[in-house]
């Protein structure tokens, strides 16, 4: 076995942080050691299993000292072959003593400058398109690996509860629901989104239409006045943020990613797990994740008369739904599933390590 202690900071729940999460819980659960470093009052630490052993370091910005000479007297107190950190403010306060016992791999979810990753000893991108970056940034491709993301394969939940869960957000039995998640901020389109839903009307094919959003952020006032502007807020449901999404999912026939840019797109994986078609803009993520059927549904980004168009074309098309929705659970299986992604770093661990 390798042992592993696993860097990350910040209070909230965000896509790297959830995946932090999903993974150190993964290793634990196939018996591997491991230790957590979060920071201390935060939602990480809450979510994580109650056989995770924690440690909490501060981590209140990239030059806090005291949270970097924690961070190494952790290290070499504990000894683990692997420190991986997520995201940069833990990779830039973690420097390992050179020829000690411990390696840094640095997790990316973003194309960031590499002048605060170097130091480490080797990388993981999330997309194909990351690892690239980091080689043209002089990184050496050895120590470089692509290993995505996956996403929990959640049991369906009962028609009852997903029955309930239309009464309360009190959507008529028979609407289409169009589903969105994610942080409400400017690259994730959702202004977009609302603009194409008042493209396509009151109804397709005589069922009427519902937006559920699942999500908030520094823009939620703006976003629910414009929808009142345009005059569909009767016809959005605004859940705000959820810490189990999982019976959205399953109450929507269709996930629209409205995003300008996306690295990944972990809401178009976790729609996928649902057996959900998808429609997306073609963000880099997406057009990573969609290979050779990208065509069929994605549609270009900043441009709601296109998503209104794609969305239009989906629902009208119920075989083509459900061909996407079995493709995309069909890449999941066989490209995102947790066996898969936790058996991929523990070869890069052991490769690094031997």
């Amino acid at each position: 076995m390798i042992s592993s202690a696993h860097i990350a900071a910040g209070q909230a729940l965000g896509g790297a942080e959830l995946f932090y999460v999903r993974f150190v819980n993964a290793l634990r659960e196939r018996g591997e050691p491991v230790l957590a470093i979060t920071s201390p009052g935060g939602l990480i630490s809450r979510r994580l299993r109650p056989d995770v052993a924690q440690l909490h370091v501060p981590m209140r910005g990239i030059i806090d000292l005291p949270s970097r000479w924690r961070i190494e007297a952790i290290v070499r107190k504990s000894q683990p072959d692997i420190v991986q950190t997520y995201m940069g403010r833990a990779t830039r306060l973690t420097h390992l003593d050179p020829g000690r016992h411990s390696l840094h791999v640095a997790r990316l979810g973003g194309y960031y400058d590499v002048k605060g990753y170097r130091h480490a000893h080797a990388w993981v991108g999330n997309t194909r398109g990351i690892c690239d970056h980091l080689i043209r940034s002089g990184l050496p491709a050895s120590r470089i690996a692509h290993i995505g993301n996956f996403v929990d394969v959640p049991a369906a939940d009962s028609p009852q509860r997903i029955v309930e869960l239309r009464r309360q957000l009190d959507v008529p039995e028979d609407a289409i629901v169009l589903l969105a998640v994610g942080r409400f901020h400017p690259a994730k389109g959702f202004a977009d989104l609302l603009t194409a839903f008042s493209l396509l009307g009151e109804a397709i094919r005589g069922r009427r239409l519902t937006l559920v959003i699942v999500g908030d952020g520094p823009l939620q006032a703006t976003l629910h006045s414009y929808a009142c502007q345009i005059g569909i807020n009767h016809r959005v449901r605004w859940a705000g943020w959820q810490l189990d999404p999982h019976p959205y999912y399953e109450l929507a026939d269709l996930l629209v990613c409205p995003s300008h840019h996306e690295t990944l797109g972990n809401v178009i994986l976790e729609a996928w797990a649902h057996c959900r078609p998808v429609l997306s803009t073609r963000t880099a993520g997406a057009i990573e994740l969609a290979a050779d059927d990208s065509q069929s549904w994605t549609v270009p980004a900043q441009d709601p008369q296109g998503l209104s168009d794609g969305i239009r074309r989906l629902l009208e098309d119920d075989s083509l739904r459900g061909e996407l929705a079995a493709a995309g659970r069909r890449k999941i299986d066989d490209h995102y599933s947790q066996q898969q992604i936790v058996s991929a770093y523990l070869n890069l661990y052991q490769r690094l390590v031997g």
